[in-house]
C-alpha cells in the first residue's frame, strides 16, 4: 500500500479580529514548516492587487524567518510550483483563486507536488477551500467562473472556512470557525486552533468538536 506523503494546514481565516495577518497561527505555521522549508511559494490570485498582497505575505514569512516568492511574479507558473519547497495560498475570492488555478494549470502541478514530493502546504480560507474535493462550500460571490467547481483534493472532503454558528431556525451549515487550523499529516488529521468546528455528515446530526480532536477517519471518505 503505498504511503501518502501529504502535509497540509489548512486555517479557516488569515486574520483574527484584534490581531494582524496571520498572527493567530503564526506558531503553527513556524512549526510546520520547521527548519527544513527556506523559501514558500506563495499564491495570491485570490486578491486583485496581487503585488500588495505578496508585499503583505512576504513581510510575514520573512519576520518568521523563510523567504517568499509569489507565483504570480514568475515567467512559468508551473515551473514555480515545480521547484518549490512549500505552498502557501492566501484568502480572498474563492471563484478568482480556482479560475486562476486553472488558466495557469497549476492544479496537476500542486497535487504532484503535495502528493508525491510531500512538500508543506498551507491554505488559510480560500486557500483552504479549494484543498478541499470543490468549493460548494465558500461563501464568496461568483465574481468570475472557473471552468469547474472541483478544486485540489488534497482532502477527500469539503470545508466551510469562516463558519459562523447558526442563527436560532437557520438552516446555514458549516465547518470550521474563525481560529481553527486542520493539521494534515498523511493519515493523520488533527483539529487546532483556539476555536472548535462543527462536523456535518449525510444522514447524522450536527456534532462539536473542540481542538485536539482527532480527525482521521475523515480522510478514509471516498
Amino acid at each position: 500500500m503505498m504511503t501518502i506523503k501529504r502535509r497540509l494546514l489548512l486555517i479557516s481565516n488569515s486574520t483574527l479580529h484584534g490581531g494582524g495577518y496571520l498572527e493567530h497561527c503564526q506558531e503553527q505555521i513556524r512549526n510546520f514548516l520547521g527548519e527544513q522549508v527556506k523559501r514558500v511559494l506563495f499564491v495570491p490570485y485570490a486578491l486583485h492587487n496581487r503585488d500588495a498582497y505578496a508585499k503583505t505575505a512576504r513581510e510575514k514569512f520573512e519576520s518568521l524567518g523563510y523567504s517568499l516568492d509569489s507565483v504570480h511574479e514568475a515567467s512559468n507558473p508551473v515551473d514555480a510550483v515545480n521547484n518549490s519547497e512549500a505552498i502557501f495560498i492566501g484568502g480572498g475570492n474563492t471563484f478568482r483563486l480556482l479560475k486562476a488555478l486553472y488558466d495557469n494549470g497549476l492544479i496537476p502541478a500542486i497535487r504532484k507536488k503535495v502528493f508525491e514530493d510531500g512538500i508543506p502546504y498551507i491554505g488559510s480560507s480560500a486557500g483552504t477551500n479549494v484543498a478541499t474535493v470543490s468549493i460548494h462550500t465558500t461563501n464568496d460571490m461568483p465574481i468570475v467562473y472557473p471552468p469547474s467547481l472541483q478544486a485540489l483534493g488534497l482532502v477527500p472532503f469539503n470545508i466551510n472556512p469562516h463558519y459562523l454558528d447558526p442563527i436560532v431556525n437557520s438552516k446555514h451549515m458549516g465547518a470550521l470557525r474563525e481560529g481553527c487550523l486542520l493539521l494534515v499529516d498523511g493519515e493523520k488529521a488533527t483539529l487546532l486552533g483556539i476555536t472548535g468546528a462543527r462536523l456535518f455528515v449525510r444522514g447524522s446530526a450536527p456534532k462539536e468538536h473542540e481542538p485536539g480532536q482527532d480527525f482521521s477517519f475523515l480522510l478514509c471518505q471516498s
